[in-house]
């Protein structure tokens, strides 16, 4: 069986480079996938916590597909406003998107 540290590295590691994309990206839509990495790595340490504390019980199998979920749905608003942006500006750059008029 692999050790938990193994799974909360991984997940450190995830998170680390997604706060990274969030931080030194441009396009709105790198943005966006720094942001699911960063929640896919919130659900591999629910997942790890739930298996090491509560093999029998679902609970933290149960949260991840919420946070897959929530994600999904988020990923769909949001590029439907980056399209919107971009349709209207010419440019998913979010330095240059500055006014939030239409």
């Amino acid at each position: 069986m692999i050790p938990m540290q193994h799974f909360l590295v991984l997940s450190g590691i995830l998170f680390s480079l997604g706060v990274y994309g969030v931080l030194a990206r441009r396009s709105a839509v790198l943005i966006l996938m720094a942001v699911e990495l960063m929640l896919q790595a919130v659900s591999i340490n629910f997942i790890a916590f739930a298996v090491y504390l509560a093999p029998d019980a679902f609970v933290g199998l149960i949260f991840a597909v919420f946070v897959i979920t929530v994600a999904a749905a988020e990923v769909g608003l949001l590029l439907a406003i980056v399209l919107r942006i971009f349709r209207n500006q010419a440019t998913a750059n979010v330095d240059e998107v500055d006014v939030m008029r239409w």
